[in-house]
């Protein structure tokens, strides 16, 4: 592979951001889609068969409907380790559990086999993964979301596209132009029944839906029945399984009025126009010939090879590098590396030696000989390549093949021969993990972790800031049960100056506890270290090391569920003290508590701003009202401090789903920086919500056949809004590395507008519009705007692409709050310029001091009618009660009026305004 080759296939990479997916597009094919199956899936090798057909067929349906665009050319299939030899099977090379594009495993919820994907970005950002369970793949929910291999397709364009369902289970209707309630869906051509459907046993009944007092649309229990035979042909993110659909829906069929995701997500924009305006489109044109079937690969999860390849240069001796770096090893030999792996150690400075062959650990006696392998001494230059060809040489000697071995390179310097080997690496099979330690570790190694699909992270010199033993400590196999794998619950440091102590708590909740691992390190001199259970009895058996000057304690069997307390007196002046804590599942058939951290980014240029998210889980189920919290390292050390959200707005885009977003922006220098999470929940404080996820597959409730529903199987349904006390936790994450450029040095104006106002909603009471949205700040979602412009129009697509032209809301008593806040405004609706208007329409845009603007909010709507509902069967038209009818000619008259300018004064913090 030449350099332009190369150049090209790094540009590939970038171009996903942060997405650790490795697909490609080629010649109209994706190449590289990875189906994982989770260990906790019993061995069935109807699944692989039934994942071949589903793939197959979906391929078709994709090229379809895609204008003879897009297929699936290649996949791979990673199969559970604990799963029986088959000669078919091979040794994955960067495939691994961490790439997986689609997920084959157990439902999130029991007996909740809905298919989804995990979409917590914006409008055109691909997703994380697909999640079906093996019920779906084969076959036995096929009524109730339809064939698998088309909502494969549906799924894909969340993942690939960033497009989003045309259906909305918390809004299912809606108040329509033609005053009627429509089901909300894409496109409107889609015929069916909205029903009360009832089953006990085997009897069930069916009735017209009734209009909710409260919300002026159908009652909770009502449901959109569609009808069995259909000739419309869009859309697939609405409902794929009606044999007639086959588009997605484009410009001309697209419903805008629909309070769907996707116009709230995508500004009111079609699915086929989001996916025109793709990556993907843009580089390629429709095929003329069909395309060939996919070509599968079967790969086996193995047993895990680690070669550590350690730079042991002069400059190592600089900032005490070398003696972290053999604490950071240790922990990983002694803690983070999983039994049954195959660990070896290459030493490299201007040459490499091999220290040790790979050794299968098996018990502590394997680890401890590893121990004695690490680097003494610090001296000559640095030559990357050597190492990383040593390491090879030692794979080889027990593996002929390293697909699929992993390199753990930890360097400091600099080393203009280390891309002369990015070939050689790239054709290995092997996978290359960066820790890069100070402000001048070499570059070119970012490319090879890129290329290989492996990890990046960066510790500076600042050793309370644990860098390194966090950096190491991510570096646990993706591919075991997660509860097999050590999770991190604790990790701090302190560089101490007068005052001796380092105090703190750590919290071991009842998910883990298992394999708990408590690690101190010091700079100069052995502290006195002190540890309580919660039942405030010492833990004694220290194992103190002081060579590399670092303490340890293996807690036996499970560690008591509760706080636990320690206290470090330090004996030097100053000193540096570092305490990590990790711990495993306590029980296998309890998902732990995990946190994932990452940048919407790997690189950046600057101005653009990034976004930092986290994700607190209990298995596939989100944790909400933690309390989570970003560190952000830049090269020299220095830390940025972020409170992350998931109340769905600024960076976050969906409130209460698990995930905690912020934008950063406080950029400090070029370079490299580090991203790790703190997620931290007290006694008695949050809950756990067992939401559903967000863009899970339409559940069909049954068929209208004949004018008669024929019912699929009620969906399980949980309680949403069921609040349950949950223990309290800690959780620390690596997020590894990221790197910034074009940061200028000298005095800059204000770059950042407000952030873009996401969830604003209205409500009509009376004759007066209530508006609630979430406050931006002056700088994206940091600080306080200076003013609000509201406007108002009849027409939605007037007032989405004319902004600037529609009818303005008197603001001026309207005082911003500080970003994150929750904004009240109430203004009475005056008069519009369409005729006949069935709808006033509400928008706003931030302005900060600099007269920055945002970006225009969602669209808010109120309907200037009270719906009718349609008669069920064996039914006449309801009447409405004296109270609507009241209501809705005091809104016709309302529209009358004309308001003189000024502002009126409301009850409580609401502020009354009028129109201009």
């Amino acid at each position: 592979m030449g350099l332009l080759d190369f150049v090209f296939l790094l540009v590939l990479y970038l171009l996903q951001g942060s997405n650790t997916s490795l697909v490609q597009l080629n010649n109209n094919g994706y190449e590289g889609i990875i189906i994982a199956i989770d260990p906790h899936v019993p061995e069935d090798g109807k699944i692989i068969e039934e994942i071949k057909g589903m793939v197959t067929t979906a391929s078709t349906y994709l090229f379809e409907a895609t204008e003879k665009r897009f297929f699936f050319k290649n996949v791979s299939i990673l199969i559970p380790n604990s799963w029986k030899e088959n000669s078919q099977y091979k040794r994955p090379k960067h495939e691994s559990y961490k790439h997986a594009d689609v997920l084959v495993a157990p439902p999130a919820l029991p007996g909740r086999d809905e298919p989804y994907t995990r979409q917590f970005t914006a409008c055109e950002e691909k997703g994380e993964y697909i999640h079906f369970t093996p019920d779906f793949v084969l076959g036995k929910k096929q009524n109730e979301y339809g064939p698998s291999d088309r909502l494969l397709v549906h799924e894909w364009a969340h993942l690939r596209w960033g497009v989003f369902d045309e259906y909305n289970e918390d809004e299912p209707f809606y108040s329509a132009k033609s005053k009627k309630i429509e089901a909300t869906r894409c496109s409107t051509g889609i015929t069916g029944i909205n029903r009360v459907y009832k089953c006990q046993g085997n009897s069930c009944t069916t009735r017209g839906c009734r209009i909710d007092s409260k919300t002026k649309l159908y009652e909770k229990d009502c449901q959109f029945f569609p009808d069995k035979d259909q000739t419309e042909k869009a859309s697939i993110m609405f409902m794929q399984g009606i044999n007639s659909v086959v588009e997605f829906c484009n410009k001309k069929t697209h419903n805008q009025e629909a309070p769907s995701l996707q116009n709230k997500m995508c500004n009111s924009r079609s699915t086929w126009e989001v996916i025109s305006n793709s990556e993907d489109f843009k580089n390629t044109t429709s095929m003329v010939a069909p395309p060939p079937p996919p070509v599968f690969s079967l790969l086996k999860i193995r047993e895990r090879i680690v070669c550590l390849v350690l730079d042991k240069s002069g400059s190592m001796n600089s900032f005490n590098r070398l003696n972290r770096m053999n604490q950071a090893a240790k922990h990983f030999l002694l803690q983070t590396i999983e039994n049954g792996s195959w660990v070896g150690m290459v030493h490299f400075d201007s040459s490499a030696n091999v220290k040790s062959n790979l050794i299968q650990i098996i018990s502590s006696k394997e680890r401890n000989k590893l121990l004695e392998s690490l680097p003494t001494a610090a001296n000559g230059g640095t030559s990357i390549c050597a190492g990383i060809k040593s390491a090879f040489q030692v794979v080889r000697e027990i593996h002929p093949q390293i697909d699929g071995s992993e390199i753990v390179l930890l360097t400091d310097g600099e080393d203009n021969s280390a891309k002369n080997c990015i070939d050689e690496v790239k054709q290995s099979g092997a996978i290359i993990h960066l820790i890069a330690l100070g402000p001048s570790a070499d570059k070119a190694v970012i490319e090879m972790s890129a290329l290989t699909g492996g990890n990046h992270f960066f510790a500076s010199d600042e050793a309370q800031n644990n860098g390194l033993i966090d950096a190491f400590g991510a570096l646990a196999s993706g591919n075991t049960d997660l509860s097999q794998q050590p999770l991190q619950l604790e990790s701090k440091g302190l560089t101490l100056n007068n005052n001796p102590w380092m105090n703190g708590t750590v919290i071991i909740d009842s998910t883990v506890g298992k394999d708990t691992f408590v690690l101190i390190t010091w700079a100069r001199q052995s502290p006195i270290i002190s540890l309580w259970d919660p039942s405030g009895t010492p833990m004694r058996n220290f194992t103190v090391d002081t060579v590399s000057k670092m303490a340890y304690l293996s807690i036996p069997g499970t560690a008591k569920v509760g706080v636990w307390t320690y206290s470090l007196q330090a004996k030097a002046n100053p000193e540096t003290l570092t305490m990590t804590v990790n711990s495993q599942a306590a029980n296998s058939s309890v998902p732990p508590i995990t946190v994932n951290a990452k940048m919407n980014k790997d690189t950046n240029s600057f101005p653009s701003p990034m976004i930092v998210y986290a994700e607190v889980l209990q298995g596939h189920v989100p944790i909400l009202g933690a309390n989570v919290t970003a560190f952000i390292e830049s090269s020299n050390g220095k830390i940025e401090v972020l409170e992350l959200l998931d109340n769905g707005a600024g960076a976050d885009s969906f409130k209460n789903d698990g995930v905690y977003s912020r934008y950063f922006i406080a950029y400090s220098e070029n370079g490299r920086y580090s991203l790790k999470v703190r997620a931290y929940r007290g006694a008695n404080v949050t809950t756990q919500n067992l939401r559903r996820p967000l863009n899970r597959a339409a559940y069909i409730p049954g068929w209208v056949v004949d004018g008669k529903i024929e019912g699929n199987p009620p969906r399980v349904e949980i309680d949403e809004d069921t609040h349950t006390t949950l223990e309290s936790f800690t959780r620390t994450a690596s997020g590894g590395a990221f790197v910034v450029s074009n940061i200028s040095k000298l005095p800059l104006p204000d770059l950042y507008p407000p952030s873009q106002i996401t969830d604003l909603e209205a409500t009509l009471n009376g004759d007066e519009i209530n508006l609630t949205w979430t406050a931006p700040g002056d700088n994206f979602d940091v600080g306080k705007v200076q003013r609000y412009i509201i406007r108002i129009s009849g027409s939605i697509l007037d007032l989405r692409d004319n902004f600037d032209n529609a009818l303005q809301v008197n603001t001026t008593d309207l005082l911003p709050n500080e970003a994150n806040s929750k904004e009240t405004f109430a203004f009475k609706q005056g008069n519009i310029s369409e005729e006949n208007a069935t709808h006033i329409f509400i928008a706003i845009q931030s302005v900060d001091k600099s007269n920055l603007t945002s970006k225009l909010s969602n669209i808010a709507q109120v309907a200037l009618f009270i719906p009718q509902a349609e008669p069920g069967p064996d039914e006449s038209p309801p009447n409405p009660s004296p109270d609507e009818n009241q209501s809705n000619s005091r809104v016709n008259i309302v529209i009358l009026v004309v308001l003189v300018v000024g502002s009126v004064a409301i009850v409580s913090t609401i502020i009354g305004a009028t129109i201009y």
